[in-house]
């Protein structure tokens, strides 16, 4: 083999690479947005408009998805959700990223301080994830999220207080990739959630008034890794009249009570991101 033929050959192999590292990140892309409405299922425009993929490919890696069982299509409504794969692999991980068992006495003695409802989020890309929830024994319930629930950053107190500790740029970057689908939580805008963000920057904790939920308000505060990255939260959430600005405070005392205390727990963690 001549060198000339050599070198033609190592091209093709890195083409080959890129090819298939690209294909790797569109069929994640796809996952993702799936799960966000996972409970709905997504038409094919949907998942197309929304990981911002030609309607053919977007086609082409739901067909790959679908045979791997990672993505099932309802025969019925034609819509798109996660697959039975998705739950097996997270079957098999739970055991090596146990943060919702260090966490849950966190969850419990907040739930108990303030009879309102605790939630645990996880960053997973440019989204969030529900990863508990524990209810107070106050009589009306602010069920805002369902464990599993997938959001973009940026919606709910959890998803703004990972936000406000990253740099602007990456607020930005993060933000821009997840427009489409703010628009989705009560016509949640860009702008709109900056201004949650620098309000929340100058709180000290993460506050949600712009009631996603109608009537309900949330306070929250994330935890760093052992890194420095903030990869989880904890938020409170009730109804608004319970949400005065002194008892958002008081809240968000007991949260950095729980928020120290977990980030030292969670130091031999490494959560990529």
């Amino acid at each position: 083999m001549g060198p000339e033929l050599a070198f033609r050959d190592v091209n093709v192999s890195q083409q080959d690479r890129r090819a298939g590292t690209q294909s790797i990140e569109r069929a994640s892309r796809v996952m993702r947005v799936i799960a966000s409405r996972n409970a709905a299922g997504m038409r094919l425009t949907d998942v197309s408009r929304c990981a911002k993929l030609e309607q053919s490919t977007t086609h082409r890696i739901l067909k790959c998805l679908i045979a791997e069982g990672m993505i099932r299509r309802d025969p019925h409504t034609r819509r798109y959700h996660l697959g039975h794969l998705i739950f097996e692999l997270g079957l098999a991980a739970a055991s090596e990223f146990n943060v919702r068992a260090i966490c849950r006495p966190s969850l419990v003695r907040l739930s108990e301080k303030t009879d309102d409802t605790v939630f645990l989020t996880i960053r997973s890309g440019f989204d969030t994830v529900c990863l508990d929830r524990k209810e107070g024994a106050f009589p009306i319930k602010t069920l805002t999220l369902d464990v599993g629930t997938r959001r973009p950053l940026g919606v709910g107190a959890g998803g703004i207080a990972l936000l406000m500790l990253l740099p602007d740029r990456t607020v930005d970057e993060i933000l821009g990739a997840n427009a489409l689908q703010l628009v989705s939580y009560s016509d949640l805008t860009v702008p709109a959630v900056q201004h949650l963000v620098r309000q929340s920057r100058e709180l000290g904790y993460a506050l949600n008034d712009r009631h996603i939920t109608p009537g309900a308000t949330s306070v929250g505060m994330a935890i760093r890794s052992q890194y420095g990255v903030p990869f989880l939260a904890i938020s409170i959430g009730a109804i608004s009249s319970r949400m005065d600005p002194g008892r958002q405070r008081k809240l968000a005392a007991y949260l950095h009570e729980e928020v120290v205390q977990l980030e030292h727990s969670l130091t031999e963690m490494v959560h990529p991101l």
